[in-house]
Protein backbone atom coordinates (compact mmCIF):
# COMPACT_ATOMS: atom_id res chain seq x y z
CA UNK A 1 0.00 0.00 0.00
CA UNK A 2 3.06 2.76 0.60
CA UNK A 3 4.31 1.86 -2.35
CA UNK A 4 1.46 2.22 -3.95
CA UNK A 5 0.94 5.51 -2.53
CA UNK A 6 4.63 6.61 -3.08
CA UNK A 7 3.93 5.48 -6.72
CA UNK A 8 0.90 8.11 -6.90
CA UNK A 9 2.89 10.83 -5.40
CA UNK A 10 5.61 10.17 -7.76
CA UNK A 11 3.01 10.75 -10.66
CA UNK A 12 1.24 13.54 -9.54
CA UNK A 13 4.69 15.54 -9.33
CA UNK A 14 5.82 15.02 -12.60
CA UNK A 15 3.55 16.71 -14.57
CA UNK A 16 4.79 19.85 -12.75
CA UNK A 17 8.25 19.43 -13.48
CA UNK A 18 7.64 18.98 -17.06
CA UNK A 19 5.48 21.90 -17.15
CA UNK A 20 7.42 24.10 -15.26
CA UNK A 21 10.38 23.12 -17.86
CA UNK A 22 8.30 23.68 -20.79
CA UNK A 23 6.94 27.05 -19.81
CA UNK A 24 9.60 29.12 -21.29
CA UNK A 25 10.32 26.66 -24.28
CA UNK A 26 6.43 27.29 -25.38
CA UNK A 27 6.36 30.83 -24.62
CA UNK A 28 9.26 30.74 -27.33
CA UNK A 29 7.45 28.78 -29.59
CA UNK A 30 4.26 30.75 -29.74
CA UNK A 31 6.03 33.72 -31.15
CA UNK A 32 7.07 31.85 -33.96
CA UNK A 33 4.62 33.30 -36.50
CA UNK A 34 4.62 32.14 -39.93
CA UNK A 35 6.11 34.88 -42.79
CA UNK A 36 2.75 35.03 -44.44
CA UNK A 37 1.19 36.69 -41.13
CA UNK A 38 4.51 38.55 -40.15
CA UNK A 39 4.43 40.73 -43.22
CA UNK A 40 0.74 40.89 -43.49
CA UNK A 41 -0.08 44.45 -44.88
CA UNK A 42 -0.93 46.65 -41.34
CA UNK A 43 -2.46 49.77 -43.32
CA UNK A 44 -4.43 50.20 -46.89
CA UNK A 45 -0.89 51.90 -48.24
CA UNK A 46 0.85 48.73 -47.44
CA UNK A 47 -1.12 46.34 -50.11
CA UNK A 48 0.66 45.61 -52.93
CA UNK A 49 -0.73 46.14 -56.50
CA UNK A 50 -4.50 47.07 -56.04
CA UNK A 51 -4.02 50.26 -56.96
CA UNK A 52 -8.12 51.13 -57.51
CA UNK A 53 -8.94 48.93 -54.49
CA UNK A 54 -7.10 50.55 -52.71
CA UNK A 55 -7.88 54.37 -53.80
CA UNK A 56 -11.69 53.92 -53.02
CA UNK A 57 -10.80 52.44 -49.57
CA UNK A 58 -8.77 55.28 -48.80
CA UNK A 59 -11.84 57.63 -49.73
CA UNK A 60 -14.32 55.86 -48.12
CA UNK A 61 -11.74 55.97 -44.68
CA UNK A 62 -11.44 59.41 -44.52
CA UNK A 63 -14.85 60.05 -44.68
CA UNK A 64 -15.88 57.00 -43.11
CA UNK A 65 -18.82 56.10 -45.66
CA UNK A 66 -18.18 52.71 -46.11
CA UNK A 67 -20.16 50.75 -48.78
CA UNK A 68 -21.37 47.25 -48.46
CA UNK A 69 -17.97 45.01 -50.33
CA UNK A 70 -17.42 42.33 -52.77
CA UNK A 71 -13.78 41.39 -52.89
CA UNK A 72 -13.19 38.63 -55.64
CA UNK A 73 -10.18 37.23 -57.43
CA UNK A 74 -7.38 34.43 -57.53
CA UNK A 75 -5.96 33.28 -54.12
CA UNK A 76 -3.11 35.19 -52.35
CA UNK A 77 -3.90 38.80 -54.41
CA UNK A 78 -4.81 40.50 -50.96
CA UNK A 79 -8.42 40.15 -50.12
CA UNK A 80 -8.50 39.55 -46.84
CA UNK A 81 -4.97 41.28 -45.99
CA UNK A 82 -7.01 44.25 -47.35
CA UNK A 83 -10.43 44.35 -45.69
CA UNK A 84 -8.23 43.31 -42.50
CA UNK A 85 -6.13 46.29 -42.49
CA UNK A 86 -8.91 48.74 -43.26
CA UNK A 87 -10.79 47.55 -40.08
CA UNK A 88 -7.63 48.09 -38.00
CA UNK A 89 -7.06 51.59 -39.26
CA UNK A 90 -10.85 52.26 -38.89
CA UNK A 91 -11.07 50.75 -35.19
CA UNK A 92 -7.71 50.73 -33.68
CA UNK A 93 -6.50 47.92 -31.78
CA UNK A 94 -8.60 48.35 -29.13
CA UNK A 95 -12.14 48.70 -30.63
CA UNK A 96 -11.27 46.39 -33.73
CA UNK A 97 -12.17 42.65 -31.48
CA UNK A 98 -15.70 44.20 -30.78
CA UNK A 99 -16.67 45.69 -33.98
CA UNK A 100 -15.67 43.01 -36.46
CA UNK A 101 -16.73 39.45 -36.73
CA UNK A 102 -15.32 37.39 -39.45
CA UNK A 103 -16.31 34.10 -40.51
CA UNK A 104 -14.35 32.13 -42.89
CA UNK A 105 -15.16 28.77 -44.76
CA UNK A 106 -13.87 26.66 -41.82
CA UNK A 107 -16.57 27.87 -39.37
CA UNK A 108 -20.38 26.74 -40.00
CA UNK A 109 -22.15 29.38 -41.92
CA UNK A 110 -25.53 27.82 -42.62
CA UNK A 111 -28.74 29.58 -42.85
CA UNK A 112 -29.23 28.89 -39.37
CA UNK A 113 -25.87 30.89 -38.44
CA UNK A 114 -27.02 33.63 -40.64
CA UNK A 115 -29.93 34.15 -38.81
CA UNK A 116 -28.86 33.76 -35.56
CA UNK A 117 -24.73 34.95 -35.07
CA UNK A 118 -24.92 37.18 -38.04
CA UNK A 119 -28.25 38.74 -37.54
CA UNK A 120 -27.63 39.33 -33.56
CA UNK A 121 -23.99 40.77 -34.16
CA UNK A 122 -25.52 43.06 -37.05
CA UNK A 123 -28.44 44.45 -34.41
CA UNK A 124 -26.01 45.78 -32.25
CA UNK A 125 -25.58 49.51 -32.41
CA UNK A 126 -22.00 51.51 -31.32
CA UNK A 127 -20.58 54.46 -30.48
CA UNK A 128 -19.26 57.26 -33.09
CA UNK A 129 -15.74 57.69 -30.99
CA UNK A 130 -12.48 55.56 -30.15
CA UNK A 131 -11.02 55.22 -26.83
CA UNK A 132 -8.08 57.54 -28.29
CA UNK A 133 -10.44 59.93 -28.57
CA UNK A 134 -10.16 59.96 -33.24
CA UNK A 135 -13.72 60.21 -34.46
CA UNK A 136 -14.73 56.37 -35.33
CA UNK A 137 -17.45 55.19 -37.84
CA UNK A 138 -20.86 54.46 -36.30
CA UNK A 139 -20.87 50.53 -37.38
CA UNK A 140 -19.68 47.12 -37.68
CA UNK A 141 -17.97 45.24 -40.17
CA UNK A 142 -18.94 41.34 -40.94
CA UNK A 143 -16.40 39.62 -42.95
CA UNK A 144 -17.83 36.44 -44.34
CA UNK A 145 -14.36 35.32 -46.01
CA UNK A 146 -14.96 32.72 -48.88
CA UNK A 147 -18.44 33.13 -49.25
CA UNK A 148 -18.79 31.34 -52.49
CA UNK A 149 -18.80 28.21 -50.97
CA UNK A 150 -21.59 29.06 -48.63
CA UNK A 151 -24.99 27.35 -49.54
CA UNK A 152 -27.52 29.07 -51.83
CA UNK A 153 -30.26 29.62 -49.15
CA UNK A 154 -27.72 31.06 -46.31
CA UNK A 155 -26.82 33.60 -48.98
CA UNK A 156 -30.18 34.66 -49.60
CA UNK A 157 -31.23 34.46 -45.74
CA UNK A 158 -28.20 37.78 -45.83
CA UNK A 159 -29.96 39.72 -48.29
CA UNK A 160 -32.99 41.00 -45.91
CA UNK A 161 -30.36 41.64 -43.33
CA UNK A 162 -27.99 43.57 -44.91
CA UNK A 163 -30.59 45.87 -45.88
CA UNK A 164 -32.37 46.04 -42.11
CA UNK A 165 -29.04 46.92 -40.24
CA UNK A 166 -27.29 48.44 -43.22
CA UNK A 167 -27.27 51.62 -40.54
CA UNK A 168 -25.21 49.61 -37.56
CA UNK A 169 -23.41 47.18 -40.08
CA UNK A 170 -21.46 46.80 -43.50
CA UNK A 171 -20.68 43.47 -45.02
CA UNK A 172 -17.62 42.29 -46.73
CA UNK A 173 -18.00 39.55 -48.79
CA UNK A 174 -14.99 37.65 -49.80
CA UNK A 175 -14.55 35.07 -52.92
CA UNK A 176 -12.63 33.25 -55.89
CA UNK A 177 -15.34 33.04 -58.02
CA UNK A 178 -18.10 35.91 -58.53
CA UNK A 179 -20.52 33.56 -60.22
CA UNK A 180 -20.89 31.75 -57.14
CA UNK A 181 -22.48 34.16 -55.32
CA UNK A 182 -26.37 34.91 -55.78
CA UNK A 183 -27.27 37.82 -57.80
CA UNK A 184 -29.38 39.67 -55.31
CA UNK A 185 -25.87 40.04 -52.92
CA UNK A 186 -23.87 40.99 -55.89
CA UNK A 187 -26.01 43.83 -56.41
CA UNK A 188 -26.44 45.50 -52.84
CA UNK A 189 -22.44 45.35 -53.05
CA UNK A 190 -19.58 47.45 -54.42
CA UNK A 191 -17.82 44.97 -56.10
CA UNK A 192 -13.64 45.04 -56.35
CA UNK A 193 -11.77 42.55 -58.48
CA UNK A 194 -8.41 41.50 -57.18
CA UNK A 195 -5.76 40.93 -59.86
CA UNK A 196 -3.15 37.96 -59.97
CA UNK A 197 -0.08 40.39 -58.79
CA UNK A 198 2.78 41.17 -61.47
CA UNK A 199 5.87 39.60 -61.55
CA UNK A 200 7.94 43.08 -60.72
CA UNK A 201 5.62 43.83 -57.48
CA UNK A 202 5.76 40.40 -56.51
CA UNK A 203 10.05 40.65 -56.72
CA UNK A 204 9.95 43.76 -54.90
CA UNK A 205 7.88 42.45 -52.35
CA UNK A 206 10.30 38.82 -51.87
CA UNK A 207 13.46 41.06 -51.97
CA UNK A 208 12.28 43.19 -48.76
CA UNK A 209 11.40 40.35 -47.02
CA UNK A 210 14.60 38.52 -47.75
CA UNK A 211 16.29 41.81 -46.58
CA UNK A 212 14.56 41.59 -43.44
CA UNK A 213 15.48 38.04 -42.63
CA UNK A 214 19.18 38.30 -43.95
CA UNK A 215 19.09 35.65 -46.24
CA UNK A 216 21.04 34.89 -49.09
CA UNK A 217 19.48 33.90 -52.37
CA UNK A 218 20.53 34.25 -56.18
CA UNK A 219 18.69 36.37 -59.10
CA UNK A 220 17.53 33.15 -60.48
CA UNK A 221 16.03 31.98 -57.16
CA UNK A 222 13.79 35.10 -57.22
CA UNK A 223 12.77 34.48 -60.60
CA UNK A 224 11.63 31.14 -60.14
CA UNK A 225 9.92 31.80 -57.40
CA UNK A 226 7.69 34.67 -59.11
CA UNK A 227 6.64 32.47 -62.14
CA UNK A 228 5.98 29.27 -59.84
CA UNK A 229 3.89 31.63 -57.90
CA UNK A 230 1.64 32.63 -60.84
CA UNK A 231 0.54 35.70 -59.38
CA UNK A 232 -0.05 34.57 -55.84
CA UNK A 233 2.10 36.54 -53.07
CA UNK A 234 1.15 34.45 -50.43
CA UNK A 235 2.77 31.09 -52.00
CA UNK A 236 5.52 32.84 -53.09
CA UNK A 237 6.35 34.02 -49.67
CA UNK A 238 5.83 30.56 -48.49
CA UNK A 239 8.12 28.92 -50.67
CA UNK A 240 10.30 31.46 -49.57
CA UNK A 241 10.55 30.43 -46.03
CA UNK A 242 10.62 26.51 -46.78
CA UNK A 243 13.46 27.11 -48.98
CA UNK A 244 15.16 29.38 -45.59
CA UNK A 245 14.41 27.01 -43.21
CA UNK A 246 16.02 24.24 -45.44
CA UNK A 247 19.33 26.45 -46.14
CA UNK A 248 20.43 28.04 -43.10
CA UNK A 249 23.15 28.97 -44.28
CA UNK A 250 23.79 28.03 -47.31
CA UNK A 251 22.39 30.85 -50.28
CA UNK A 252 18.84 29.92 -52.32
CA UNK A 253 19.55 28.59 -55.06
CA UNK A 254 16.78 28.23 -58.28
CA UNK A 255 17.13 24.75 -57.68
CA UNK A 256 15.80 24.36 -54.07
CA UNK A 257 13.04 26.21 -54.97
CA UNK A 258 12.03 24.46 -57.85
CA UNK A 259 11.95 21.01 -55.40
CA UNK A 260 10.01 22.96 -52.40
CA UNK A 261 7.47 23.69 -55.24
CA UNK A 262 6.95 19.79 -56.52
CA UNK A 263 7.36 21.94 -60.15
CA UNK A 264 9.04 18.79 -62.80
CA UNK A 265 11.90 19.88 -64.63
CA UNK A 266 11.39 21.04 -68.03
CA UNK A 267 13.62 18.36 -69.20
CA UNK A 268 11.17 15.55 -68.38
CA UNK A 269 8.22 17.27 -70.01
CA UNK A 270 10.33 17.67 -73.27
CA UNK A 271 10.99 14.20 -72.90
CA UNK A 272 7.61 13.22 -72.24
CA UNK A 273 6.34 15.28 -75.13
CA UNK A 274 8.99 13.94 -77.65
CA UNK A 275 7.66 10.20 -76.72
CA UNK A 276 4.28 11.58 -77.32
CA UNK A 277 4.92 12.77 -80.98
CA UNK A 278 7.55 10.57 -81.95
CA UNK A 279 7.74 7.38 -79.87
CA UNK A 280 5.73 4.07 -79.13
CA UNK A 281 2.95 3.42 -76.59
CA UNK A 282 5.06 0.78 -74.72
CA UNK A 283 7.79 4.05 -74.33
CA UNK A 284 4.96 6.22 -73.44
CA UNK A 285 3.68 3.77 -70.81
CA UNK A 286 6.98 3.79 -69.59
CA UNK A 287 7.64 7.76 -68.84
CA UNK A 288 4.12 8.24 -67.19
CA UNK A 289 5.04 5.48 -65.25
CA UNK A 290 8.11 7.28 -64.24
CA UNK A 291 7.06 10.80 -64.08
CA UNK A 292 4.33 9.39 -61.76
CA UNK A 293 6.47 7.03 -59.44
CA UNK A 294 8.98 10.39 -58.70
CA UNK A 295 6.01 11.96 -57.04
CA UNK A 296 4.86 14.48 -58.97
CA UNK A 297 1.11 15.72 -58.53
CA UNK A 298 -1.11 14.51 -61.98
CA UNK A 299 -1.90 18.44 -61.47
CA UNK A 300 1.23 20.04 -62.09
CA UNK A 301 1.95 17.70 -64.92
CA UNK A 302 -1.35 19.57 -66.73
CA UNK A 303 -0.25 22.43 -66.14
CA UNK A 304 3.05 21.94 -67.52
CA UNK A 305 1.83 19.99 -70.63
CA UNK A 306 -0.82 22.73 -71.29
CA UNK A 307 1.90 25.38 -70.95
CA UNK A 308 4.44 23.53 -73.60
CA UNK A 309 1.25 22.39 -76.03
CA UNK A 310 0.56 25.74 -76.48
CA UNK A 311 3.50 26.83 -77.06
CA UNK A 312 4.59 23.88 -80.06
CA UNK A 313 4.13 24.36 -83.40
CA UNK A 314 1.01 22.02 -83.92
CA UNK A 315 -2.18 23.06 -85.99
CA UNK A 316 -5.40 24.87 -84.13
CA UNK A 317 -7.55 21.86 -84.86
CA UNK A 318 -5.20 19.35 -82.90
CA UNK A 319 -4.14 21.87 -80.52
CA UNK A 320 -7.81 22.13 -79.55
CA UNK A 321 -8.28 18.16 -79.49
CA UNK A 322 -5.76 17.78 -76.64
CA UNK A 323 -6.61 20.97 -74.53
CA UNK A 324 -9.89 19.92 -74.42
CA UNK A 325 -8.83 16.16 -73.19
CA UNK A 326 -6.74 17.84 -70.91
CA UNK A 327 -10.16 19.95 -69.13
CA UNK A 328 -11.51 16.43 -69.24
CA UNK A 329 -8.85 14.87 -67.31
CA UNK A 330 -8.67 17.99 -65.18
CA UNK A 331 -12.16 17.38 -63.98
CA UNK A 332 -11.89 13.82 -63.40
CA UNK A 333 -8.57 14.58 -61.00
CA UNK A 334 -10.52 17.09 -59.33
CA UNK A 335 -13.34 14.01 -58.63
CA UNK A 336 -10.72 11.63 -57.46
CA UNK A 337 -9.49 9.83 -60.59
CA UNK A 338 -6.05 7.65 -60.92
CA UNK A 339 -3.80 9.85 -61.90
CA UNK A 340 -1.17 7.92 -64.05
CA UNK A 341 -4.36 6.54 -65.64
CA UNK A 342 -5.48 9.92 -66.33
CA UNK A 343 -1.67 10.88 -67.33
CA UNK A 344 -1.88 8.08 -69.80
CA UNK A 345 -4.96 8.75 -71.36
CA UNK A 346 -3.94 12.59 -72.28
CA UNK A 347 -0.82 11.52 -73.45
CA UNK A 348 -2.27 8.75 -75.68
CA UNK A 349 -4.51 11.26 -77.31
CA UNK A 350 -1.31 13.81 -77.68
CA UNK A 351 0.12 10.53 -79.63
CA UNK A 352 -3.15 10.36 -81.72
CA UNK A 353 -3.46 14.30 -82.70
CA UNK A 354 0.34 13.41 -83.77
CA UNK A 355 0.22 10.30 -86.05
CA UNK A 356 -2.76 12.44 -87.38
CA UNK A 357 -0.20 15.05 -88.57
CA UNK A 358 2.46 12.49 -89.93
Amino acid sequence: MQAFLKGATIQSTRPQKDKAAAGPSTEKRAKAVPWVEKYRPKCVDEVAFQEEVVAVLKKSLEGADLPNLLFYGPPGTGKTSTILAAARELYGPELYRQRVLELNASDERGIQVVREKVKNFAQLTVAGSRTDGKPCPPFKIIILDEADSMTAPAQAALRRTMEKESRTTRFCLICNYISRIIEPLTSRCSKFRFKPLANQIQEQRLLEICGKENLKYTKESIAALVKVSEGDLRKAITFLQSAARLNTDKEITERCIIEIAGVVPDKMIDNLLQICFKGTFEKLEIAVKDIVDEGYAATQILTQLHESVIERDLSDKQKSAITEKMAVVGKCLSDGADEYLQILSLCSVMMQQASQNN
